[in-house]
């Protein structure tokens, strides 16, 4: 299996292939409960959870409204610190940097911190075209990385693998990356970190060079922060000589004061910890401690686009803390490799369209992968009412292709399909604001209930594919209502 996402097919064929793997289903139920169940635990010990969650909504509002001043920010506090920032605006330019930096260093392996920004940009793949190997450092991105497999879950990308699964991975992946897998590993938790362990230990210590994501950057200072539960970020971060770190430009803060409400925030939501076990911050570079250069790449990569769109603009307030995935019911059926995007799940189906555009089968299908239930927006730390942006973006799907600017203002242009949805919204309309001919029609369908199909033809196949079509009720409200108060047609 390749370890990108590219030629994946629409959600609906991918979800309903997920949906016929029992093993699957099995390892998703158990691990999405399990997290969901801790993690209310750990948020009802809050107070004031519901207070935090406003602020980390403010914050990041605010900060996205003056977005262009505080990156400025960052940018004086990076640099008078000794990093060097360098400004992408897509992902080849961003693999461009990178591959050039680590050339620089003549170094031909990189350790490398979770990452989904260079997951996103495929920094891996470039890499490697260019001859050099980078090495997945969390534990679950190891399994991925060895599995020759694409993450699934944004706080578990291997969530998708049971115990079993791991330790065969391990003991016939494992020398063709480095220090073989030790004889006779079992599938025990211990075990299997162990072997983890060892494995990437000579890697930490004969790195030179690390490259990292960051969960938030703050303004005031240049100080980029990563938050971990297993410490191998901090051996990244810590140990080679030269560090550079890709982070989306959305990921800033102004102050460390802002940072604080976050630090409660992403740690009870993701994995249902009060705080997590490691806490990494680095300000540019400092003599005998850390890496000697730093190198900080700021992706752009559609999210300007992103930000034009008043409605779709609150996706980026996101901060990765993948409680929606737990709570989705649709995640926990299909899998998070149905959403063809390194970012599934309910967040994934509103920020991949709006960072790589609708045009693509995947992504124009994505926006419908949802019941629209409103478990995401309960469970989410910063508030982002995902439920209105897929309505928004099923909209865009419906109404056009490509976005073009008049200005500041966002243009769809006029799609050429969706003949028979627009048909029935206009017949809709033209039945609603007839009073007359909308109850001859309702008293029609309740006399000839007996003859509705159980499912509909031509492009209505589609949807009953999946559901029942509702029976009609044996005579419209309108009778029920003129019939149990007294003959009265309006409702007082």
């Amino acid at each position: 299996m390749s370890g990108t996402f590219v030629g994946m097919p629409a959600f609906p064929k991918a979800a309903r292939e997920a949906v016929g793997d029992r093993t699957l289903r099995g390892n998703l139920r158990h691990a999405t409960h399990t997290i969901r169940g801790k993690r209310a635990k750990a948020v009802a010990e809050v107070s004031d959870w519901a207070e935090l969650r406003e602020a980390g909504k403010r914050i990041k509002d605010h900060t996205l409204r003056h977005l262009d001043r505080y990156l400025l920010r960052l940018e004086e506090s990076v640099t008078a610190a000794g990093g060097i920032v360098h400004w992408a605006a897509d992902a080849d330019e961003a693999n461009a940097i990178v591959t050039h930096l680590v050339k620089m260093t003549g170094e031909s392996e990189v350790v490398k911190v979770k990452s989904m920004a260079t997951q996103e940009i495929g920094l891996n793949e470039a890499l490697e075209a260019e001859g050099i190997r980078a090495y997945e450092t969390d534990l679950a991105e190891l399994i991925v990385q060895l599995g020759k497999d694409r993450p699934s879950h944004i706080l578990v990308p291997a969530i998708h693998r049971n115990r079993g699964e791991i330790r065969d991975i391990f003991a016939s992946e494992m020398s063709e990356w480095g220090r073989p897998a030790p004889e006779g590993l079992t599938d025990t938790p211990a075990e299997l970190a162990e072997a983890a362990r060892l494995h990437l230990r000579e890697k930490f210590l004969r790195a030179k060079v690390g490259i990292s994501g960051a969960n938030f950057m703050v303004a005031e200072t240049g100080t980029l922060v990563v938050v971990e539960s297993e410490g191998n970020g901090r051996m990244c971060l810590t140990l080679p000589e030269t560090l550079i770190s890709v982070v989306g430009i959305e990921k800033i803060v102004p102050t460390w004061q802002d940072l604080e409400v976050f630090l409660q925030t992403l740690p009870r939501s993701s994995t249902a910890e009060r705080m997590n076990p490691y806490t990494s911050t680095w300000t540019g570079t400092t003599d005998g401690d850390g890496p000697s250069t730093f190198h900080l790449v700021l992706l752009d990569n559609g999210r300007t686009d992103t930000l034009a769109d008043e409605v779709g603009r609150q996706a980026l307030r996101c901060i990765r803390c993948s409680a929606c995935l737990n709570v989705c019911p649709v995640y926990e059926r299909a899998g998070g490799h149905a959403y063809g995007s390194v970012y599934p799940g309910p967040i994934g189906a509103i920020l991949s369209p709006q960072l790589r555009g609708t045009q693509s089968e995947i992504d124009a299908s994505l926006p419908y992968a949802s019941s629209l239930c409103g478990a995401c927006y309960e469970v989410c730390p910063v508030a982002i009412d995902i439920p209105e942006v897929l309505v928004h973006l099923r909209e865009r799907v419906v109404e056009g292709g490509p976005v073009t600017r008049d200005g500041n203002k966002v243009v769809l242009k006029p799609a050429k399909g969706h003949a028979a949805e627009r048909a029935a919204m206009r017949a809709a309309r033209w039945a609603f604001g007839r009073p007359g001919a909308l109850r001859a029609g309702q008293r029609l369908a309740s006399r000839t209930r007996r003859l509705h199909p159980r499912t509909l033809p031509g492009p209505g196949k589609a949807w009953t594919g999946s559901r029942d079509l509702p029976a009609v009720p044996a005579e419209p409200f309108r009778d029920w209502w003129q019939r149990t108060n007294g003959g009265k047609d309006e409702v007082e």
